[in-house]
């Protein structure tokens, strides 16, 4: 392999060999990538498996028995409304609404925002 002097090069070559020297570590590591997984393959078939199997997905191309999808939970009704815009609500779960964040860190306590039944 040919040194290369560093030194003489100047910004614009550095630049542009920083940029090759990039795609070809992105390139190396996508094919040694390809060749690990390939021999990972050779070896689960060895064993009687799928590699889709043994890692818990279908990588492999494999089926296998998937988690149950989430079931869609019910709405719920709001418990907070912003009395400056009262288009802004939030049920009490999940993140607070910024409009609440900021009231709540100006010393409002979060009961007066409140909806009553």
């Amino acid at each position: 392999m040919s040194q290369i002097d560093l030194k003489k090069m100047n910004m614009t070559e550095l630049r542009a060999l920083e940029k090759r020297v990039a795609r070809a570590i992105a390139s190396r590591q996508k094919r040694e990538r390809k060749e690990a997984l390939s021999a990972l393959e050779v070896k689960a078939k060895q064993l009687g498996y799928s590699l889709g199997e043994l890692l818990g997905n279908a990588k492999s191309g494999e089926k296998t028995t998937a988690a149950k999808p989430a079931k869609p939970r019910k709405p719920v009704a709001p418990k907070y409304r912003n009395p400056e815009n009262p288009s802004q609500t939030w049920s009490g779960r999940g993140r607070q609404p910024n409009w609440l964040k900021e009231a709540v860190a100006s010393g409002k306590p979060i009961e007066t925002f409140a909806i009553k039944s």
